[in-house]
């Protein structure tokens, strides 16, 4: 399937992680926190941990450790069909489309729950055709991106003259849980909001780029190293220590079945700091800057971020005869999952 645009939103509203430090010096919540769990977000937050500013949807974030679960899922029903939409609508004005082109739209998130789901909200507030299909996946965490694509693969493989649209869309400041548990207060200091769009059709478009080869990788004996539960209806996520290395060694596992076509360049969702130096070595000699470089802009905002280090490498490389770009993506489950992005013209996939 081929590429016929790509875009990306986050809320306006853009703190450092030093700000975000002030903001938990002046909450309650430091009240109810061991002096130990304080040091760990002062460590993190004022320290070189690779996230220079994040972006929170969720207005008067101050407040966002004393809201209710039902508070918060307000917050997720209002901010994420507004930044869903805001990106969609920027990949529709790229491809020179309009919503009602659209015959489907598949919508990937987790920090939120919604019946009918993000993709109901979109479809109203862009204006999408009443017989659009409409798909959301929800509960694929981190990684959710790249299967959403596959999924769309899928649909022009049954109706290859759609348009397709894939959006993936977090909402994290509608899920900040803190208390004492080491994971708790890592994943406060490393999560934050966004959206990524993108279009597709079964005919190459203005990009010049197709997407093939997917695949998969699920370890269920390591689900609870990293998911969400919930507590008191709200969601918390569990974050193991060894998550670095086992995202490491998922997606060596993934690297080693790649095929021999070449790949020029590796785009890695960025997961965190630490992340990124374990997955370094197994991918070397590929650098991982882009994915360095949407960290440290934006934070991980979970699945939309692989497509936002996806944009950023677009910006100043292409694929072609030296290889495509393999890009990978990991999360819940635990699961690591990748495709290929190479030329359209190029049939060798």
């Amino acid at each position: 399937m081929h590429l016929h645009a790509l875009a990306t939103a986050v809320p306006p509203a853009t703190f450092t992680q030093a700000e975000c430090w002030e903001i938990v010096q002046r909450s309650d919540v430091r009240q109810r926190l061991k002096k130990r769990s304080m040091l760990i977000l002062q460590s993190i937050l004022r320290g070189d941990h690779g996230i220079a500013t994040r972006h929170f949807a969720a207005p008067d974030v101050e407040h966002v450790f004393d809201r209710t679960a039902d508070e918060l899922n307000a917050i997720f029903r209002a901010e994420a069909p507004r930044l869903a939409g805001q990106a969609l609508t920027a990949a529709l004005e790229q491809a020179g489309l309009r919503a009602a082109d659209l015959d489907a739209l598949l919508v990937c998130t987790c920090s939120g729950y919604l019946c009918p789901g993000v993709t109901s909200y979109v479809a109203e507030q862009l204006g999408l055709r009443p017989n659009a299909f409409l798909q959301d996946l929800v509960g694929l965490g981190c990684g959710a991106a790249i299967p959403t694509l596959r999924a769309a693969s899928h649909v022009l493989a049954a109706q290859p003259g759609a348009i397709v649209a894939c959006v993936a869309v977090e909402i994290c400041s509608a899920a900040f849980y803190l208390d004492d548990d080491p994971g708790v207060l890592i994943s406060a200091c490393l999560f934050s909001d966004g959206a990524a769009a993108t279009l597709w059709r079964s005919t190459p478009g203005p990009t010049g780029l197709r997407a093939s080869d997917f695949a998969t990788l699920h370890l269920p004996a390591e689900r609870d190293k990293l998911r969400f539960e919930q507590r008191a209806g709200k969601l918390r996520n569990l974050l193991h220590r060894s998550v670095p290395e086992l995202a490491a060694g998922a997606v060596g596992q993934l690297w080693a079945g790649r095929g021999p076509r070449p790949v020029a360049q590796v785009v890695v969702h960025p997961g965190g700091r630490d992340v990124i130096h374990a997955l370094a070595p197994v991918l070397s000699p590929h650098r991982l800057d882009a994915s360095t470089l949407t960290l440290s802009r934006n934070g991980n905002m979970s699945s939309p971020s692989v497509l936002f280090a996806l944009e950023e490498t677009l910006r100043t490389a292409r694929p072609g005869p030296d290889g495509d770009f393999w890009l990978v993506s990991f999360g819940a489950g635990f699961s690591a999952h990748s495709c290929r992005i190479g030329p359209s013209h190029d049939q060798a996939h």
